[in-house]
């Protein structure tokens, strides 16, 4: 024979107390998915944005400058990381997947670090990319904030039509569906 178990049971709440606690549970879990859609929404764009981006000049890992006006006629994917940012290291091998698809369409992807020269060189000798890469330095972070990354978060990432218009901009790592949604729109 088993005994019984004579111990309280755990307190049930009264119906009224059940949905008054299902009530703040929701909202308490509504404030927060507002919250994260606030901190990854990128902010309105400054006034000629673009344009600033197309006249702005980056120093490439050779040293020589990398002219971003070079780059306007072709979609272009532009993705401001760091080396120190796990997102972003995340995402490199699926944005150098979506370069090896995309470029025979005449794609383009820029990585624009904001990071010290040596981390990048360092980085992409263990971690190598097909796609090129040039050094943001400061003046990357102004560029990346008039595009719209306000808080200066990284990743950061902007797709460019060939006349060099913004048509999509997403802060935070980027998915697979974001890539194969974007490759649409281009």
């Amino acid at each position: 024979m088993s005994e019984l178990d004579h111990s309280p049971a755990a307190p049930v709440p009264a119906p009224g107390r059940r949905w008054l606690l299902l009530g703040v549970g929701a909202a308490a879990a509504l404030g927060g998915a507002g919250l994260a859609a606030w901190r990854l929404s990128p902010a309105p764009l400054q006034p000629a944005a673009a344009d600033g981006l197309w006249a702005a000049s980056f120093a490439g890992l050779d040293g020589q400058p990398l002219a971003m006006a070079r780059l306007r006629g072709r979609p272009l994917l532009l993705n401001f990381w760091a080396t120190w940012c796990p997102p972003c290291i995340k995402e490199l091998p699926l944005l150098d997947a979506f370069y090896a698809r995309q470029r025979v369409r005449g794609w383009q992807v820029l990585g624009l670090a904001i990071d010290q020269p040596g981390n990048v060189q360092a980085f992409l000798q263990r971690s190598p990319v097909q796609f090129p890469m040039a050094l943001a330095g400061a003046g990357g972070a102004e560029v990346s904030r008039s595009l719209g990354n306000e808080r200066g978060g990284l990743p950061f990432t902007v797709l460019f039509a060939a006349d060099g218009s913004i048509l999509q901009r997403k802060m935070g790592q980027l998915s697979e569906r974001d890539l194969s949604d974007w490759a649409q729109l281009a």
